[in-house]
């Protein structure tokens, strides 16, 4: 996502820093062209309009054209509008109220709103909470089978919902249900539609009425651009919601939804869904949004991910194995395995600072299905032969082949790569450097 998007800037920002001194007359130029990105992304022609205006108003004037470099000022000033278009901060579930804290999820159907309401449990339990899962979808028997499952998956709880039941009813008895089982949230999946039409929502309007959630939000699916926007004009209008989770921010949208949300109801974008796996739900931060989408990376979620996925008890066996220059095949797969709780390979490189401007690295694809032969390779060794890489001879190299189902050279090929990750394990060793290695993730 956003990629089109930050090809098209970066191709502006290049020709702005081409020139020797900016004028207002290049500058208008420049902004032409980041007015047609904008649209083609599928933007809200009034947020662009008005995007376009605040960016020109603040880059002709002096503190721009009298820069020592202009072309890098304009940047700047692109990205605190981008980050300000979008909402400047994260802003979080609303949880207060007595208890228990009820969030409701609304959208039309395929939205992804129950996948999302399994995700938003399983972050909740991440962060200490006890969530309680509602089907309260009456008229699709799968999506009750659906949450249900997705419940069991995480072992959360679940009301035991039927399609003969009434949706308030169920709300009503669920709340109870859930005290009783000593949850402090609950998550309510409500039933969707097509099209929006009176009937849901006087339904949802109704279980609203009745149960006063403390926050309300939008389930929509961003690649539908614009008409995401529509959308959410028509349930705030109806339910005055609390935010928006949009979905399928990891497909190939244009991104006119994520940029035209918040200006357009003032009501701000609290989680992404960046993929299918119930880990795979984020808080939305505009900051780094617009950092990506301007080609500047996204370290700190980069940061996040990988504080996710190390288990700090390890890092710090880890780290003493570093120092003593003790780091086995079985250290090696670990280190694997963590890299591969943070996700897809490629969505990390895109995070770092700088890729997206490098054509080589840019159009870099990494299959993540290497990970899985390493450490289909290294669990096909015995304890001793991964503890002592120089006992594994030509022999040994055929049975772990065989036993894993791959080559001989993939064999060798881990082994090379595990023998020169250990000489620079070396050389970072003695320039003092192990205590922020053995903390974070290794550079494999």
């Amino acid at each position: 996502m956003f990629d089109n998007l930050s090809d098209r800037l970066n191709t502006v920002f290049k020709k702005l820093k081409g020139h020797g001194k900016l004028t207002e007359s290049n500058i208008e130029d420049g902004l032409k062209e980041v007015r047609m990105a904008l649209l083609e992304a599928d933007a809200h022609y009034k947020v662009v309009k008005k995007l376009v205006a605040d960016i020109k108003a603040r880059a002709v004037g002096q503190e721009v054209l009298s820069s020592l470099t202009p072309g890098q000022q304009v940047i700047k000033i692109v990205n605190d509008e981008l980050t300000a278009l979008m909402g400047s901060a994260n802003e979080e579930l609303d949880l207060s109220g007595p208890g228990p804290a009820c969030i409701m999820l609304v959208g039309l159907q395929g939205s992804g709103k129950t996948t999302t309401a399994g995700k938003l449990a399983n972050l909740l339990r991440k962060q200490g909470r006890k969530p309680y899962l509602v089907p309260v979808d009456v008229y699709r028997p799968a999506a009750i089978d659906q949450l249900k499952k997705l419940a069991s998956e995480i072992s959360t709880p679940v009301f035991a919902s039927t399609t003969d039941m009434d949706p308030v009813q169920i709300c009503r008895e669920a709340v109870v249900a859930s005290k009783s089982a000593g949850c402090d949230t609950l998550i309510l999946d409500t039933a969707g539609r097509l099209h929006m039409d009176e009937a849901l929502m006087a339904e949802l309007v109704n279980i609203k009425n009745t149960l006063h959630p403390s926050d309300i939000l939008l389930v929509a699916d961003a690649m539908t651009g614009q008409d995401a926007v529509n959308i959410a004009q028509s349930f705030d209008k109806a339910l005055d919601i609390g935010g928006v989770v949009l979905t399928k921010m990891d497909g190939d949208a244009r991104g006119g939804a994520a940029l035209s949300i918040k200006a357009i109801i003032n009501k701000p974008i609290k989680f992404i869904g960046v993929g299918e796996k119930l880990s795979q739900l984020e808080p939305f931060h505009p900051d780094r949004v617009a950092s990506r989408i301007l080609g500047m990376g996204d370290m700190l979620s980069f940061i996040e991910k990988a504080q996710g996925a190390v288990d700090e008890k390890k890092a710090a066996e880890l780290e003493k194995k570093l120092r003593k220059n003790d780091f086995s095949l079985e250290d090696f797969r670990d280190q694997m395995s963590q890299v591969r709780k943070m996700g897809s390979l490629n969505d990390l490189i895109k995070m770092i600072p700088g890729v997206s401007k490098n054509k080589q690295l840019k159009n870099l694809q990494v299959d993540d299905r290497e990970l899985v032969r390493v450490e289909a390779i290294i669990n096909s060794m015995t304890r001793a032969e991964r503890k002592n890489h120089g006992i594994i001879n030509g022999s040994r190299r055929k049975r772990i082949a065989k036993g894993s189902g791959n080559s001989v050279q993939e064999v060798n090929k881990l082994l090379k790569n595990y023998t020169q990750v250990l000489k620079m394990m070396k050389k970072i060793n003695k320039g003092g450097f192990m205590r922020g290695m053995g903390r974070g993730m290794m550079p494999f």
